[in-house]
C-alpha cells in the first residue's frame, strides 16, 4: 500500500472509506429492515461494524441477521455505492438533535451523554460537554457522526468491500441491555487488497487457537468450571512449564529474586493502591470474610509492594527485583471471552524493580533487554516499541503533572540510550504511570501487544515506601512493573497461531514420535525411546496397529518435530529413519547423531529443526 504508513489510522485514507462503509451498509440494511433501531458503526482496524436493534422474533427473543440476510444487505449495499452520492457534513444544536433523532432510542442517549460531556457519538470517553453535534448525510439516510468520511459513495470501491459476519453485542457493552445485532464488514482500497485480506482471514480461521488447542489437547475450556477459565491438559501445561522455565533462568541471570503472592488480598489493599474502584467494573464482587472484604486478586503489585515493605530496606538493598508467575482474575463479559486471548483467571510473568531514583535507567534498559532477548528467542523479529502516556484532559490518570512528566522524560531517555525507536501515543499509559510497550506483528501480519514496561512514581508514594540512603535519610525508591510474555495463557494463545501449531524443538510438548514398522520392532522403539528420554527428550512410542504411514500422518497432524521410524535394518545398525512434520524423510541416520543434534536443537531453543 501506497498509504502514509506513519500516519494515525485516524486520519488515513482507510479510515474514512471505512466509516463511509459502515453508513452505507447501515443504509442497506434500513431498506431490508426499515423498523431497524441505528446504534454505533464506527471503523476498526482492518474493516467496520453497525449495531443495529432488530426488535424480537416470535418467542421474544432479538431478532438476528440469518446468511441470507447478510448476501442481500451486501448486494444492496454494493447498488448504493456505485449511485454517487455525496457526503454531507453539519451540524445540530443539541436541543435540534433531540428533536430529530426522537424515534431514535440509541441516538438519544448518545446525545445526552455528548451533552453531559461522557461519550462521544461512537461511545468513547470524552472529557468535556459539547452544545453541538456532528451530522452526516448521503441521500436521506442520516445519521449522528462526526466524521470523517471519503467525498462521495463511488470512492468506496464496490469490488473492495465485504460483509463478513454478524454476532450478538450488548449495548455499551453492559449485559444488562439490549442484546443489538452487529454486522461486521471490511473495506480497502482496490479489489486486490480486499483479496489479500480475506486469504489472511482464512489462514487466521485455520490457525484459530480454539481449534489448534483442541487438536493439539492443550487446553479445555469447561463449562462446569466457568467460562474464561482454561484447564491446562498435560501437553499444554508441558508448554506453558518450558516457557515458565526458560523466563525465570534468564530471571536468575538477572538477578531476579522469586516470590509467592495468595490469590486472595483484603479490599483496602487494592484501595490502596487504586486499583480498586479504579477498575471495579472488571473485578469480582469483594468476598466477605470474619466481618472484613476481600477481593479475587486483580493486579500482583500491591502483593509485592507488602513484601518490600515487611522490613525496613537500605540502599544496599537496590535495586531489589522481585518476580512471580502471579495468577489474577478479572470480570470479562461473556461476549467477550475468545479461548487463551480474552479469559477471567489469567498467570502474568510480573515482576517488580524497586530501584533508586538514580538507578532507574540503567534498570529500565535492563528490563528492556530482557524483553528483546525473550522476543529474540522465539523468533520474533516484526516488532515496535510504543511509548504510552497520560491523557492531560482525561481524569482517568493519577497523580500530579510533574509525576507524569518525570516518567516520560526517564523512559524517552532510557529508550534513547538503548538505540531504541518508538512510537508516541497519548493516552495509552497505566492509571498510575507511562511505560513502553512492545507490539509484536505475527505472520498474518496482526498486531499484538506483548512485553511492557512501566515507571511508576504513584504507588510507592501511596503505600509511604522508603530506603534509607547513603545520606541516613529516609527516601523513596521508583518502582518498575515489567511483564516480558504478559499473560501466559494470552502468549500461548498468540504461539498457537504464530507457528500454527508447529512450536520449535524446544517447545514442543512431544519432540519425537518412535514409530515400530510391525510388532517385533515395539522392543527396539521402547529401547530408542528410553536413551532419548534419559536425555531429557520428550518422546512417545506409537504402538498401535496401525499401518506405518498412517501412523506418520497422525504424528504429522499433531505438529510433532520429529518421527523415527525403526524396522529390522535399523535395530541391526543402531540407527533410527528420521521423518519430519513437513514430510522431509532424513533416511536412516545413527542414533546418538540424531541425538546429539535434537539436544543441540533444544539447548540453542533454535526456531527451526
Amino acid at each position: 500500500m501506497s498509504e502514509n504508513d506513519n500516519m494515525p489510522y485516524e486520519q488515513s485514507d482507510l479510515y474514512r472509506i471505512r466509516h463511509s462503509a459502515a453508513h452505507v451498509m447501515a443504509e442497506a440494511v434500513r431498506e431490508h429492515f426499515p423498523e431497524a433501531k441505528l446504534a454505533i458503526g464506527p471503523p476498526i482496524a482492518d474493516g467496520f461494524y453497525y449495531d443495529f436493534d432488530l426488535g424480537q422474533d416470535e418467542n421474544g427473543k432479538p431478532r438476528t441477521f440469518s446468511p441470507e440476510d447478510l448476501e442481500k444487505i451486501e448486494i444492496t449495499m454494493k447498488k448504493l455505492l456505485k449511485k454517487n452520492a455525496k457526503f454531507e457534513q453539519s451540524s445540530k444544536t443539541i436541543a435540534e438533535a433531540r428533536e430529530f433523532f426522537a424515534d431514535a432510542p440509541y441516538k438519544l442517549e448518545l446525545i445526552e451523554e455528548l451533552a453531559a460531556g461522557k461519550v462521544d457519538e461512537n461511545g468513547n470517553p470524552i472529557s468535556e460537554p459539547v452544545t453541538e453535534v456532528g451530522i452526516y448525510q448521503h441521500r436521506n439516510f442520516v445519521d449522528l457522526c462526526r466524521g470523517p468520511h471519503v467525498g462521495f459513495t463511488k470512492q468506496v470501491k464496490a469490488n473492495a468491500v465485504k460483509i463478513l459476519r454478524s454476532s450478538g453485542a450488548y449495548w455499551r457493552g453492559d449485559e444488562n441491555r439490549a442484546q443489538l445485532q452487529r454486522i461486521y464488514g471490511t473495506a480497502w482500497h482496490n479489489k486486490a487488497e480486499l483479496d489479500t485480506h480475506l486469504k489472511l482471514l482464512g489462514e487466521a480461521k485455520a490457525r484459530d487457537h480454539r481449534r489448534l488447542g483442541k487438536q493439539l489437547g492443550l487446553f479445555h475450556i469447561s463449562q462446569l468450571v466457568g467460562s474464561g477459565l482454561p484447564l491446562w491438559l498435560p501437553k499444554g501445561a508441558i508448554l506453558r512449564e518450558e516457557l515458565e522455565s526458560f523466563l525465570r533462568q534468564a530471571q536468575v541471570e538477572r538477578g531476579y529474586l522469586p516470590v509467592i503472592t495468595p490469590h486472595i488480598g483484603k479490599l483496602d489493599l487494592y484501595k490502596t493502591s487504586g486499583h480498586y474502584p479504579y477498575y471495579k467494573d472488571s473485578q469480582y464482587t469483594p468476598i466477605d470474610v470474619d466481618d472484613e472484604q476481600f477481593l479475587l486478586k486483580p493486579m500482583n503489585c500491591p502483593h509485592h509492594i507488602e513484601i518490600y515493605r515487611s522490613q525496613p530496606r537500605s540502599y544496599r538493598d537496590l535495586p531489589l527485583r522481585l518476580a512471580e508467575f502471579g495468577t489474577v482474575y478479572r470480570y470479562e463479559q461473556s461476549g467477550e471471552l475468545n479461548g487463551l486471548t480474552r479469559v477471567r483467571g489469567f498467570t502474568v510473568d510480573d515482576s517488580h524493580l524497586f530501584v533508586a531514583p538514580e538507578q532507574l535507567e540503567e534498570e529500565f534498559i535492563g528490563v528492556v533487554s530482557l524483553i528483546q532477548h525473550v522476543f529474540q528467542t522465539m523468533g520474533f523479529s516484526d516488532f515496535r516499541a510504543r511509548l504510552g502516556t497520560n491523557d492531560p484532559n482525561s481524569d482517568k490518570y493519577a497523580g500530579a503533572p510533574e509525576m507524569w512528566a518525570k516518567g516520560i522524560a526517564a523512559i524517552r531517555k532510557a529508550a534513547d540510550k538503548a538505540g531504541m525507536s518508538y512510537t508516541v501515543e497519548e493516552g495509552e499509559a497505566a492509571f498510575y504511570g507511562p511505560k513502553l510497550d512492545f507490539i509484536f506483528r505475527d505472520v498474518l501480519k496482526r498486531e499484538w501487544q506483548l512485553g511492557t514496561v512501566q515507571v511508576d512514581f504513584l504507588l510507592p508514594e501511596r503505600f509511604d515506601l522508603a530506603y534509607t540512603a547513603v545520606d541516613g535519610q529516609k527516601h523513596r525508591p521508583v518502582m518498575i512493573h515489567r511483564a516480558p510474555f504478559g499473560s501466559m495463557e494470552r502468549f500461548v494463545g498468540i504461539l498457537i497461531e504464530h507457528f500454527n501449531g508447529a512450536f520449535p524443538l524446544w517447545l514442543s510438548p512431544v519432540q519425537v514420535v518412535m514409530i515400530p514398522i510391525t510388532d517385533r520392532h515395539v522392543a527396539y522403539a521402547n529401547k530408542v525411546a528410553t536413551e532419548l528420554r534419559a536425555a531429557g527428550v520428550r518422546v512417545e512410542v506409537d504402538a498401535s496397529n496401525e499401518r506405518m504411514n498412517k501412523k506418520i500422518r497422525n504424528a504429522q497432524l499433531q505438529k510433532v518435530p520429529y518421527m523415527l521410524v525403526v524396522g529390522d535394518k535399523e535395530e541391526e545398525s543402531g540407527a533410527v529413519a528420521v521423518r519430519t512434520r513437513e514430510n522431509e524423510d532424513r533416511g536412516a541416520i545413527p542414533l546418538a547423531e540424531f541425538l546429539a543434534g535434537a539436544t543441540d536443537l533444544i539447548a540453542s531453543k533454535a526456531v527451526e529443526l
